[in-house]
């Protein structure tokens, strides 16, 4: 019997060729090559978060399990680092973003921004552009100053940008002659830092991050239409470091919708430490307590009575507010919590400001929300609003643009969920939306071209790092990466 693979909600699975655990770099580079002889395919994948089929594969699964943890900054090939920039860590790919979170903690550092949850690793959430929110920070790529990779044909490679942080004769001179290659190229730099997994298996990577700080977290609920036209570069996008929305996608009797409003701005460690804040809140484990009912029976009433759950939409936002603040060290402010093992799945759509297209979308939305209504599909949970600076990376969501990140978010066994979130995929296809690589879409290899400027620059590096095709899957024929 063959054995098999799925993601940690069990939407994509696959049969297997075997999973491996490789523990060092080497080890790594005899999978790929032995998998090349074999005429197998390989693909990592971290915490199996991705709720696309970006991770699914017939041949060997690499679980980075054993490439944890945060070695030496200097493996004695780095240039002399300018004094007072910002601090810079070595990470190994497979180290999960709580670990991480500790780790930096411990030396007195912490990630500049990060997302709502902690279970992926760092090669997974930098491979696939996962974003926190706040306009003036990018994504997780976008962190990255270098990148070592396992290629095909066993090859491993570090790769920069143009003049990168490595000193190219200290590192040919600490390699033996043919085991390595530095890349230092802006196009393959750019490729590199959003692989989406088919440029190589991230080994480790140099991070961006900065000292340790603290964070003060305000929520308050209003009317869409209160703050709508505020919501824009020039608005309260930038009088707010982080600023990120849960939308209630159903009107009140009064025709507004309500949102709840997430502020989170850097403050002084209070002397009495954290605050009594709840904190680590999201709509749906507000909902699963508010019922109160466990995950088997929140899955029952979306695919049964979902009408029942949206009436409760208003009161799981109500719920969160936080007046008073919710005060702790950056990264719990962050954490969203226990939603990591929530029974769920979404989409998310990225979409430009310029234009105020973002604007636009949210108001497509929610009139497509009451006429899905009518055919009794629901959205199962509010709908998440973030925003995010441009990126350098050729294949990021938010390449070359600010960006609102648009989660559509339903419990898993939603009635025909899956139907209404590729209708929205659709219906605002001419807004440019930009479908995040990790969860559901249904991109084509035509879209993903309209969509991304740099793509064939991208498909090079591909070619390259990528010659023997052992890194192809479903997902690279699905999109002709292949």
């Amino acid at each position: 019997m063959m054995p098999s693979w799925h993601n940690h909600t069990g939407n994509q699975s696959s049969s297997i060729a075997e999973l491996r655990k490789p523990g060092s770099i080497d080890e790594l580079s005899q999978l790929v090559a032995e998998a090349e002889q074999r005429g197998l395919k390989v693909r990592a994948v971290g915490a199996g978060h991705a709720w696309s089929d970006i991770a699914l594969t017939d041949g060997i699964v690499v679980d980075p399990a054993n490439l944890s943890g945060l070695p030496d900054l200097d493996d004695g090939t780095l240039r002399p680092l300018p004094p007072g920039g910002p601090p810079l860590v070595r990470v190994l790919g497979g180290t999960h973003i709580h670990q991480l979170n500790e780790q930096l903690r411990e030396r007195g550092l912490a990630l500049r921004n990060m997302g709502g949850y902690d279970a992926q690793t760092i090669a997974g959430v930098i491979s696939t552009s996962t974003h926190g929110s706040g306009l003036t920070f990018g994504p997780f790529p976008d962190m990255v100053r270098s990148l070592d990779l396992v290629v095909a044909g066993g090859r491993q490679v570090r790769v920069e940008p143009a003049g990168g942080i490595t000193d190219p004769g200290a590192f040919n001179a600490a390699r033996a002659p043919g085991t390595w290659e530095l890349i230092q190229d802006d196009d393959a730099f750019s490729s590199a830092i959003c692989g989406l997994g088919t440029l190589g298996i991230v080994h480790s990577l140099v991070l961006e991050v900065r000292d340790r700080f603290w964070m003060n977290e305000l929520r308050n609920v209003v009317a869409w239409q209160q703050i709508r036209d505020s919501v824009t570069p020039g608005g309260v996008l930038k009088d707010y470091e982080h600023y990120e929305l849960f939308l209630n996608p159903y009107a009140n009797k009064d025709g507004t919708h309500h949102v709840l409003v997430t502020t989170r701005e850097q403050c002084g460690e209070p002397p009495g430490g954290e605050s009594p804040g709840r904190g680590l809140q999201h709509p749906l484990t507000e909902l699963e307590a508010s019922l109160p009912i466990t995950g088997f029976v929140l899955r029952l009433l979306a695919r049964h009575l979902p009408g029942l759950m949206i009436k409760r939409f208003d009161h799981v936002l109500d719920d969160m507010q936080e007046h008073d603040g919710y005060r702790s060290i950056s990264y719990k402010v962050f954490n969203i919590g226990e939603a990591n093992h929530l029974p769920a799945y979404s989409m998310e759509l990225g979409v430009t400001l310029e234009g105020n297209r973002h604007l636009d979308a949210v108001d497509r939305i929610l009139a497509g929300a009451a006429r899905w209504r009518k055919q009794r599909v629901y959205h199962t949970s509010p709908i998440a609003l973030r925003f995010v600076a441009p990126s350098t990376a050729y294949a990021s969501m938010m390449f070359d643009q600010p960006t609102m990140m648009i989660e559509l978010i339903m419990v898993t066994g939603s009635r025909r969920g899956e139907e209404l979130l590729a209708g929205y995929e659709r219906e605002l296809a001419d807004l440019g939306v930009r479908p995040h690589w990790g969860q559901v879409n249904a991109l084509t290899a035509q879209r993903v071209r309209e969509l991304y400027p740099r793509w064939d620059t991208w498909l090079e590096a591909a070619a390259r790092f990528n010659a023997s095709g052992v890194f192809d899957s479903d997902f690279t024929r699905r999109l002709e990466i292949t």
